[in-house]
């Protein structure tokens, strides 16, 4: 994916900018955690002459304090702030606003393929007899999970696959808008899930289990494995949602459906890393309303939790609140410490799978910490810092790239094929199988080249932070951002 290219950076908005111009075209709004709430533009567009938005119209358009980007929950229209004045300002002179554009041929075509898929699958209760269906539940550790709770959820079995089917409904009039594909993978004692979603990941923004949420629901349980979601359901009876992409991130387009929360409660996984990125998601979603459950051995994923009989509600119960107090006690401290020293290994850091060495020296990749690489020109430092960027990105850690010395094309075809492992130009049929599988993975390209401003640089990683939950960022290489000139300058 690349980012606005520096041609056409897209706009900063402020929140007060926003705030002033919802005021001065007299459209009303609430303060939400992570969006103002309005009216939708777009809700009465079948008529002639649409009024401005009313007061007592339902607020159902939400627009992005971070970003300006707005999604009206009623219509599923979407964009940028640029398009939502674009909107405004054709309604003053009574134009309804078109609809969105056809869908695009991919999208249509993943929907139709899941559709294909979703009608071949069977519901788990009516597979062949009980002794399949005991088989598969425990093949996927969900023999306690019961078959009403898999039929309020929607999950199917595809037998071809053997994969378990989460159906995304849209919130709207609740029509099929893909799947996930969640399949089990042996190898020795070691059991790993593979999953598969259709439309691809990029575009795939569900949240599982979203139209089973009423109104006035206002307390929710946020997970990361659709698992999970099922587990806690049954144990709790609470909301609970699992995001499409687990602890890898969550998108800005999923925050104005959980506007309606007082209170949300991550519980993203069992290790660490699902730690830190419950810590990231509650700053997006205002931390005052965020309380976040700790990884332990007590305190498991939710699935786990319930296979074990123990007491869910009571690990709800026993959530950190997300916003410390400025001061704090060892008290307080005690159990951070403590969830250290149990897990020094996950403290290092995510490991490298193909450097051991490296593993030794950096004990493996932190947020927050700065590597230098330094060597002679053609010393391999592009070629080395790929793969080793590459080896983090397939376990999941989202990564940005800024090139200033060769172009993203390039780049990427060095990547391809460091990530494929063989040479794609002498197996060309290969391309495409080995290209799907390099887009699933969460790299994103800034679009500089040459020397740059600075602030657009640190603008643009910003932006990218807050949109893709960016947590490791390359740059390459300093001299060719900076320019020969700023040398001498204090860098």
């Amino acid at each position: 994916d690349v980012l606005p290219s520096p041609e056409g950076p897209v706009p900063a908005v402020t929140i007060t900018e926003i705030r002033q111009y919802l005021r001065a075209q007299g459209i009303p709004f609430h303060d939400g955690y992570s969006c103002l709430h309005t009216p939708s533009l777009f809700t009465d567009s079948r008529e002639d002459q649409p009024p401005p938005p009313a007061a007592n119209a339902p607020y159902t358009l939400f627009i992005d304090k971070t970003t300006g980007s707005f999604l009206c929950t009623a219509t599923l229209a979407e964009g940028t702030w640029q398009d939502f004045q674009a909107n405004v300002e054709l309604r003053h002179h009574g134009v309804p606003h078109p609809g969105s554009e056809e869908l695009e041929e991919d999208t249509r075509r993943a929907r139709e393929d899941a559709r294909c898929i979703w009608d071949r699958a069977l519901p788990l209760w009516d597979l062949l007899d009980e002794d399949e269906t005991n088989k598969t539940k425990a093949m996927f550790g969900i023999s306690l999970v019961t078959d009403a709770t898999l039929k309020r959820f929607g999950v199917r079995y595809l037998r071809t696959a053997k994969s378990l089917v989460f159906p995304w409904f849209s919130p709207r009039d609740a029509t099929l808008k893909g799947l996930k594909l969640l399949r089990v993978e042996k190898k020795g004692d070691a059991i790993t899930y593979v999953e598969e979603t259709l439309p691809r990941f990029d575009s795939y923004h569900n949240l599982f289990g979203l139209p089973l949420i009423g109104r006035r629901d206002t307390e929710l349980v946020l997970t990361g494995w659709e698992l999970d979601a099922l587990a806690l359901h049954q144990a709790t009876g609470v909301a609970s949602l699992a995001l499409p992409r687990g602890a890898t991130c969550l998108p800005p387009a999923l925050l104005p459906y959980l506007e309606q929360f007082k209170r949300i409660t991550l519980w993203l996984g069992e290790d660490l890393r699902s730690w830190e990125a419950a810590k990231l998601f509650a700053r997006k979603l205002s931390l005052k309303r965020c309380s976040l459950v700790r990884p332990s051995d007590l305190q498991p994923r939710p699935l786990e939790a319930l296979n074990q009989s123990l007491n869910i509600t009571k690990i709800l119960r026993a959530a950190l609140p997300a916003s410390h107090k400025s001061i704090v006690s060892f008290r307080q401290l005690r159990e951070e410490v403590f969830g250290e020293l149990v897990n020094t290994e996950q403290v290092a850091g995510v490991k490298w799978a193909r450097f051991p060495e490296l593993n030794k020296l950096l004990k493996g990749h932190r947020r927050g910490e700065l590597t230098v690489f330094t060597g002679p020109t053609g010393s391999g430092k592009t070629t080395f810092i790929s793969e080793y960027a590459l080896d983090l990105c397939t376990q999941g850690v989202c990564t940005l790239w800024g090139s200033f010395e060769i172009n993203n094309i390039r780049l990427a075809k060095i990547m391809l094929t460091q990530f494929a492992a063989r040479r794609l130009e002498d197996q060309l049929e290969l391309y495409d199988e080995w290209a799907d599988r390099f887009e699933d993975l969460p790299l994103y390209f800034m679009t500089f080249h040459g020397q740059q401003n600075i602030k657009t640089v640190i603008d643009t990683m910003q932006h990218a932070v807050y949109m893709y939950d960016i947590t490791h960022v390359v740059v390459d290489n300093l001299q060719f951002m900076m320019g020969h000139e700023h040398l001498s300058v204090d860098r």
